[in-house]
């Protein structure tokens, strides 16, 4: 703001004030210093008597990113008082409805205008089109473009990557590639990992790091933060370390990011390593980083230091502790089965808690058999959000796992009466970069009848070395057999029995969930991983589960 200052006083000295080229600079000056200049450009923009196309465009720009409704409203004022608008307005306009994620429908208005082939107003309409998630008018806008730059190609990728469609946004970026005519450029690589890391595609990631080394980008704070996050996506976090251990330069993200890797990972006392030398070095953490330390701890089961990173929070830095660091503490107390002290802690809450604490807490209830807590735990939940598939499954299970099985029936037959559904489970697992779906019973993959068949003889094999299925999660009251054959078709098997019957060689298996793994996949992956001498690494919703020679890096804590 300094330089805004000494601008007004220079025009104010030599009597300018009221001359608009010099407004117009100062205006101008004023975008360069946002956010912090915006109060001072409106002060500025009013004192304008007839404010031109050019000042408007100004004051739209600088609310565009901070204060986007605002932006609107100065382009409302605009054409009500019939100033021109030109090829620079929509751009800004448009970043504003990207960042509220509004379709104005302002594409017949830049086409009457007759700037729909300029390429700045072009690429401004695909980030709307992808924030608002029309990909396919994104993608008719970007095939129209006739001379594509890095932010034509970043804005169709981002687009795609943020709407889910990451094997599309990637073959994008191969098709950008193939053209050799515009260098991807940081925003683009950056939307490029974020595909990688969706897929887990630790291969394709590897090649993208290498990539980015290749094209001249170097690894900035922000590719290499990404690049941390995405090899512990693709459950590599070794790697993770690495890029960490080799940048220069570190942000309080950089760290948050490499502590809940390891936290994921089942390396909590690594999680609180790294948490300790960031205060050491004078980082200073934020509410993330909080977060991330105590899913550390909870995942490792470190209840003591738990505890003393929550206190820390108000005691050492004078912050008062969030909603979701309060539900971090119940998740932590609930995994070591302090059912009761997580049930007294929730209680005591400051802020009235929501349901996803309450149903961290039914959880737990459920993975410790607590089933007179857990309907507690229930009805409170009911008083919040009485629809969610989760919580029914949750206690249904517990139910089952009690061999309760009228109260089970009732509550499945409670959610049939509601149309209450259970997620389907998949898996995905990328074999020779290619990425392959299993739906749990599902039949649709071209090999399906061999995997099938090759799953049945593994669970024969797997039955002589000790394996039993855990029939008591089965969500259903049949004869034992059929609850066998239930649970032998989840997705995570079938997505390993292929990858076992795919590699030959001795190369880690690694499968990404939908769902949190349930007990009979983890136990069956304990037997795979020992029995065929293969490191198999799943990703479900919770974490990362590591196994290898008949164990699991989750210590039980999952």
């Amino acid at each position: 703001m300094n330089n805004v200052y000494k601008l007004h006083c220079f025009i104010i000295k030599t009597g300018k004030q009221n001359d608009l080229l010099y407004l117009r600079s100062l205006l101008l000056s004023c975008a360069a210093a946002a956010p912090k200049s915006v109060s001072y450009a409106r002060s500025i923009f009013s004192r304008i008597p007839s404010p031109d196309t050019f000042s408007y465009n100004t004051i739209i720009r600088i609310h565009a990113h901070f204060f986007p409704s605002h932006s609107l409203s100065y382009f409302s004022t605009m054409r009500c008082h019939g100033v021109p608008l030109d090829n620079f307005t929509f751009p800004f306009v448009l970043k504003a409805c990207a960042r509220l994620q509004i379709d104005l429908h302002l594409h017949s208005l830049i086409v009457k205008h007759g700037f729909d082939s300029d390429i700045f107003v072009q690429n401004a309409l695909m980030s709307v089109y992808g924030c608002c998630g029309s990909v396919e008018l994104a993608l008719k806008v970007f095939d129209e473009i006739s001379e594509r730059d890095s932010v034509s190609w970043s804005a169709i990728i981002a687009s795609f990557v943020n709407n889910g469609y990451a094997s599309e946004a990637l073959a994008l970026f191969k098709q950008m590639q193939l053209e050799n005519k515009v260098v991807p450029d940081e925003v683009t690589m950056l939307s490029v990992i974020s595909a990688v890391s969706h897929l887990g595609a630790l291969e394709l990631g590897r090649w993208v790091r290498m990539y980015i080394g290749r094209i001249g980008l170097g690894i900035s704070v922000a590719l290499g933060t990404a690049l941390i996050d995405m090899f512990s996506r693709c459950g590599s976090i070794d790697e993770s370390v690495r890029v960490f251990e080799g940048m220069a330069v570190r942000n309080v993200l950089t760290w948050t990011v490499l502590i809940n890797g390891l936290a994921v990972h089942g390396r909590s006392r690594e999680a609180l390593a790294v948490f300790h030398s960031m205060r050491n070095s004078s980082v200073q953490p934020d509410y993330v980083t909080f977060s991330s330390v105590l899913v550390a701890c909870s995942h490792g089961g470190l209840v003591k230091e738990g505890r003393h990173v929550f206190e820390s929070i108000r005691k050492d830095y004078q912050m008062d502790p969030l909603l979701e660091h309060y539900g971090c503490m119940v998740d932590l107390l609930g995994r070591a089965g302090l059912l009761s002290e997580a049930y007294e802690f929730v209680e005591r809450i400051p802020v009235k808690p929501n349901s996803i604490i309450w149903r961290t807490l039914l959880g737990a209830c459920a993975n410790h058999n607590n089933l007179d807590l857990a309907a507690k735990v229930k009805g409170k939940i009911c008083e919040l959000d009485s629809s969610h598939d989760g919580d029914f499954v949750l206690l249904s299970n517990a139910y089952g796992a009690a061999g309760r099985w009228a109260e089970k029936a009732s509550v499945r037959s409670w959610m049939r009466g509601k149309r209450i559904m259970k997620e389907p489970g998949y898996s995905l697992i990328n074999v020779d970069q290619v990425t392959h779906e299993f739906v749990s019973g599902d039949s649709s993959h071209p090999q399906s009848e061999e995997i099938m068949k090759f799953l049945s003889s593994i669970i024969g094999e797997l039955r002589n070395g000790g394996y039993t299925p855990h029939t008591e999660y089965v969500l259903h009251d049949i004869d034992e057999e059929e609850k066998e054959h239930f649970l032998s078709y989840h997705s995570e098997k079938l997505a390993v029995a292929f990858a076992l019957l795919s590699l030959k060689d001795k190369r880690t298996i690694r499968i990404m969930k939908n769902l949190r793994i349930c007990h009979d996949c983890h136990s069956f992956m304990k037997y795979i991983s020992d029995k065929y001498e293969r490191k198999i690494i799943i990703r479900d919703r919770n974490r990362f589960h590591h196994f290898d020679k008949g164990s699991c890096s989750c210590h039980g804590y999952w």
